[in-house]
């Protein structure tokens, strides 16, 4: 999953090297994956109107439901 949200990032952003993605515990939410991006690169991530950050919310959320696990996708300004 952390893999997947990483070469999805990488691929939107204008500084791939600043990509992060910090994976945190699994209460009873699930596993939280907390991504971080260049300060500059952040408007990149959310989109307009939020669609690119919804986009990989619903892309994040289909592959953790094949593997019958809950992913919640935080991004970090």
């Amino acid at each position: 999953m952390k893999e997947l949200l990483l070469y999805i990032a990488r691929s939107l952003v204008d500084h791939p090297e600043a990509v992060g993605v910090e994976e945190a515990g699994g209460g009873s939410e699930g596993t939280v994956l907390k991504l971080s991006v260049a300060k500059e690169d952040l408007g990149k991530i959310i989109g307009r109107q939020g669609r690119t950050a919804r986009a990989l919310r619903t892309l994040v959320n289909a592959a953790s439901a094949r593997q019958e696990r809950r992913v919640v996708l935080e991004i970090q300004e």
